[in-house]
């Protein structure tokens, strides 16, 4: 059942956190278990792309994007399960749950027309091996640093098993903290180019105050190891099969611009996309939607307008 409410994330009257510009609605929908919460913005009329948020990250965290895009459209934007505000009770969490999810949210908003993508982090990566697994249901995919991880050494396999179980036996915890100021300056020293509004509204997304505590609103079980090796050759063979013309963006001053594997050479240059562009977005690290939303917000808008 879906249910919608509006969203007023911070007091206008305070000064010195980021005022949106465009009104987010939150609405729950029910997906494979588990009560989806998913932020929209603009008129369901206009056309459709669908954000996916990285890893520790939520929905909300992509109105600065919105709020600098020029033209109309309907941005659709889910917290992934065990972050934000989707929560479940599970043990561990497995990669291919998020793109059976996706293709469940895509069947709600789009059920017979192809999607337009747009993924950071995490959510490219789940964006690009769904855009493999299933092509036709994908007309357009801005890779914002979901350029994949090394590759693992199938060695390492007894020893990652046995890790997992053991770490799974006591599950980790995330830091909590004494306010929002405080998360907010670990926002900026991580993403030293966010200004000092947006962190502090990054901080309020992030996190909620329980117990006289602030608290990060994720799942802390989701720092367990993989317990399944990463294997590159598989993603590699996911991007091969990508239909879909593909829009590569890094951060010039960010980690995952440099190559993951000694093979990519000249890095996300050489992933094996069959038909993608390039664009290195100056001043900005991992987070770009926290440190340059104006220029992500352009290069996204200008390539997704191609493919009205």
């Amino acid at each position: 059942m879906r249910r919608v409410r509006s969203v007023y994330t911070v007091s206008m009257s305070d000064l010195n956190i980021y005022q949106p510009r465009v009104a987010r609605r939150i609405v729950t929908q029910p997906i494979r278990g588990v009560d989806y919460e998913i932020s929209e913005w603009g008129d369901s009329a206009k056309p459709l792309f669908v954000y996916l948020h990285g890893w520790g990250d939520c929905a909300a965290t992509f109105q600065f994007v919105v709020d600098q895009l020029r033209h109309d459209w309907f941005v659709v934007a889910p917290d992934f399960r065990g972050f934000g505000g989707s929560k479940t009770d599970v043990e561990a969490y497995w990669f291919p749950d998020y793109l059976a999810d996706l293709d469940r949210l895509l069947a709600i908003y789009s059920p017979n027309e192809p999607v337009r993508l747009v993924g950071h982090s995490m959510g490219a990566n789940i964006a690009g091996l769904f855009a493999g697994a299933i092509p036709e249901r994908v007309a357009a995919f801005v890779n914002i640093e979901g350029f994949g991880l090394a590759d693992s050494d199938p060695a390492d396999a007894p020893q990652r098993y046995r890790r997992w179980i053991e770490e799974s036996r006591s599950p980790p915890q995330f830091s909590r903290y004494k306010e929002f100021k405080t998360l907010a300056q670990r926002v900026q020293k991580r993403s030293p180019n966010a200004a000092d509004g947006i962190a502090e509204f990054v901080a309020r997304a992030w996190a909620e105050e329980r117990d006289g505590q602030i608290c990060l609103r994720a799942d802390p079980r989701h720092k367990l190891p993989n317990a399944v090796l990463y294997r590159r050759a598989e993603s590699e063979a996911c991007w091969r099969n990508v239909a879909a013309p593909v829009l590569l963006v890094a951060g010039s001053n960010s980690e995952f611009a440099a190559p993951m594997d000694p093979r990519l050479g000249s890095g996300m240059h050489e992933l094996p996309y069959p038909s993608a562009s390039v664009v290195t977005l100056t001043d900005a690290g991992h987070m770009l939607h926290f440190e340059v939303p104006q220029a992500l917000a352009g290069v996204i808008e200008a390539f997704l307008s191609k493919y009205l």
